[in-house]
């Protein structure tokens, strides 16, 4: 595990190696603000960093990462709504032309919503994540019929569920709803595959997610 030794000793290469060769990018953002095309909502997995997955340049992409890349659908009651507020924030300021959501393999996340182990947990003991996985409730239910809660057969298809789950959640917001019916944002899901480096994306029309070459 990295200390912050190690991590200032990265900051270090990034100033004498990527910051200089990339200097005109930064300085560019900084001037005239971010103005990023894509959006991409991702799990908070240590090993599926987007911009290393997708190699792209500072400030191409406006990045949320929360446990299993989830989506909550749209609601106004009192709360803290950290991944409405960035949907908006992102569709309505940032104008971005499209969202993608991107699942991956092993998700911890989406395989405790499917086993149903931390139903019980208190806040501390993985409450606060058993209360946000449920938002995979429903999803679960046809996974657990089809394929049992156990193996990496069931553990796939929980994965790929989620994905879908959060795109539908996605067109309960007016404002996304609004713009993906009149062509002005695209929807998209994606699943990463750690172990054999590989994205899939999500054929709407068939429901199957395909290997990208």
């Amino acid at each position: 595990m990295p200390e912050y030794a190690e991590l200032l000793r990265g900051y270090r290469r990034f100033r004498e190696g990527t910051y200089p060769r990339q200097r005109a990018r930064f300085e560019e953002t900084a001037m005239e603000g971010q103005h990023p095309k894509l959006m991409i909502i991702g799990c908070s997995d240590s090993r599926v960093d987007p911009a290393q997955i997708f190699d792209v340049d500072p400030g191409e992409i406006f990045v949320v990462r929360n446990v299993a890349a989830l989506v909550p659908p749209f609601e106004t009651t009192p709360g803290l709504h950290g991944v409405s507020a960035a949907v908006e924030f992102a569709v309505q300021m940032l104008e971005v032309k499209q969202i993608l959501v991107m699942g991956h393999g092993r998700c911890g996340g989406c395989k405790a919503a499917l086993t149903e182990n931390l139903a019980a947990a208190s806040p501390g003991e993985g409450g606060f994540v058993a209360n946000w996985i449920k938002l995979l409730d429903e999803a679960r239910k046809p996974v657990a019929e089809k394929h049992g809660t156990s193996g990496r057969e069931a553990e796939l298809a929980m994965e790929f569920a989620a994905v879908r789950q959060s795109l539908a959640n996605l067109r309960t917001f007016p404002w996304v709803a609004e713009k993906e019916t009149a062509g002005e944002i695209k929807l998209r899901g994606a699943h990463f595959s750690i172990k054999e480096g590989v994205l899939y994306s999500l054929d709407e029309d068939t429901g199957e997610f395909l290997p990208e070459d």
